[in-house]
């Protein structure tokens, strides 16, 4: 692991959610910019005090010098956004696998050299967007590409969250600071953070891709130099159009990203906040209600739950589908062979560059005369 030291949020939680399976042991980390909270860290995890290490580069440099049935199979990245991609990179010139958090890197041009690398080196890149590893997730992208709801015509995507309504980055809050700085975070503030989220969980659903945007960005707190609120009208390269809302001083929301997508003949609707439940709204008939667990569901969907019905399965298992997939990848990855992470139900680097390619056009967008801006 690249980051996820003893002050960090997101570490924990891919460790939780990698080990949920029993398929992967953390065994090194360079946890920390500061060397001393990456030994800490590493005394805090248990590990061998000798592959703890100061930096990553030390610990790329040592790994892969050691014996194969030694070193690491893959690395984890989970640091703020500006080190997304210099470890990356060193990870693949290395040899190593990668998962990474989203966004995959700090600029279009540096996501697209890290497809060049992949694509060079035949290794796996997953990308983190947990929303598409709820298993009533891949039950809505059943319906939709099974041909259930028909045609789709509209899609309406929201990520409302409420924490940052104050100024939290101005009172030492370290996961504010680094979020809304523009050094830290890169060109987008709300919108890079959880508006992607969005956006990728629509695409991902509607297995379609945003063609077009017309957007507005604020940014409301006074004196924030990033985004903290945004709104957008979409277009999709299917024909249908929609509404993505991302804002991140909705005050008192906590994270509830919800989606509605309606068809021809009917429509569905998911809310993050309360994942195992989909509802299924027909034209012609009365709406159900599906629930995770259940022998109704598709297989897409029953391939990702572990429980029985009724026992919930949340925001964690999601993270773990993720891995899983990812780990299925690497089991059958062979030097030489091509693995498309879209037979394994996992995002990729091409993820990652359109990812960062709809955060610079909605940037754009948001600063054009133009009514619609395309995005390349």
């Amino acid at each position: 692991m690249v980051g996820g030291g003893l002050t960090s949020f997101i570490g924990p939680v891919h460790r939780m959610a990698a080990g949920i399976d029993g398929q992967i042991e953390l065994v090194c980390g360079a946890f920390s910019i500061d060397p001393v909270e990456s030994i800490e860290t590493g005394k805090s995890l248990f590990l061998d005090p000798k592959r703890v290490y100061k930096t990553y580069p030390e610990m790329f440099e040592k790994e892969k010098n050691l014996p194969p049935d030694q070193r690491i199979d893959f690395v984890s990245i989970v640091t703020p956004n500006h080190v997304h991609y210099a470890p990356a990179k060193m990870a693949l010139e290395s040899g190593f696998h990668v998962v990474i958090e989203k966004p995959i890197a700090f600029s279009v041009d540096e996501a697209k050299s890290l497809k060049k690398l992949v694509d060079k080196t035949g290794l796996i890149l997953a990308l983190t967007h947990t929303y598409t590893g709820y298993p009533m997730v891949k039950e809505a992208r059943n319906f939709v590409k099974s041909g259930k709801l028909g045609k789709v015509r509209k899609v309406f995507v929201e990520y409302p969250q409420g924490w940052l309504s104050k100024a939290l980055e101005k009172t030492g809050n370290m996961q504010a600071s680094w979020r809304t700085d523009p050094k830290q975070s890169g060109m987008g503030g709300a919108i890079g953070d959880i508006g992607t989220h969005a956006a990728n969980l629509a695409e991902y659903i509607t297995d379609s891709t945003i063609s077009e945007v017309c957007t507005m960005l604020n940014a409301v707190v006074p004196g924030r130099m990033l985004d903290d609120d945004s709104s957008m009208l979409v277009k999709f390269d299917t024909g249908a159009t929609g509404i993505l809302l991302a804002t991140q001083v909705a005050a008192g929301e906590e994270n509830n990203l919800s989606i509605r997508v309606f068809g021809e003949k009917g429509g569905i609707e998911w809310r993050q906040e309360e994942p195992n439940s989909l509802v299924v709204k027909w034209l012609d008939k009365p709406k159900e209600i599906l629930r995770a667990g259940w022998s109704y569901l598709s297989d897409d969907a029953k391939a990702f739950i572990r429980v029985p019905a009724g026992h919930p399965e949340g925001y964690l298992e999601a993270f773990a589908n993720i891995y899983r997939a990812f780990t299925k990848a690497m089991r059958d990855y062979k030097p030489g062979k091509k693995i498309n992470p879209e037979k394994y139900d996992f995002p990729g680097v091409d993820h990652g560059v359109h990812g960062m390619t709809f955060v610079s056009t909605v940037v754009k967008s948001a600063t054009s005369n133009k009514k619609w801006v395309r995005i390349k």
